[in-house]
């Protein structure tokens, strides 16, 4: 059965984060139009989940790949921004992140160093603070 599915999938497009993206909001809408009781959308939902089967099966890879990049460049921005306050968050157990009061520039300070003093890269204040 999985070698029958690897042969049909063969030259196919696949998913992508475009299509991930369109499957989850069609479940989403699903989820809120049987909840509220809606036709439009639920309508909707199922426009969404047949669009992301019809890219998930089309051989046309080429336009598949340009609706992806499209996808990927208008949520850089969003995406971008998540991933940073995951890495802060992870930096966070081991580091303090301070602002510098001239320029506001992030630095970085290791823990547990107790009273030290910080110079700012960027402008060469120097502050005092906790570590």
């Amino acid at each position: 059965m999985k070698d029958k599915l690897i042969r049909f999938m063969a030259g196919r497009y696949g998913i992508d984060s475009f299509g991930k993206f369109t499957i989850f909001t069609g479940l989403i809408a699903a989820l809120l139009s049987n909840w509220m009781d809606s036709f439009l959308l639920s309508l909707l939902a199922w426009f969404l989940i047949i669009y992301s089967y019809y890219r998930m099966f089309s051989r046309n890879t080429y336009k598949r790949a340009t609706e992806n990049q499209q996808y990927l460049s208008k949520t850089y921005r969003i995406r971008s921004f998540f991933g940073q306050q995951k890495n802060l968050m992870a930096q966070r157990k081991t580091h303090h992140i301070y602002k510098c009061p001239t320029c506001r520039q992030k630095i970085r300070v290791p823990k547990g160093k107790g009273r030290i003093e910080i110079r700012c890269p960027k402008c060469n204040t120097t502050f005092i603070k906790n570590s």
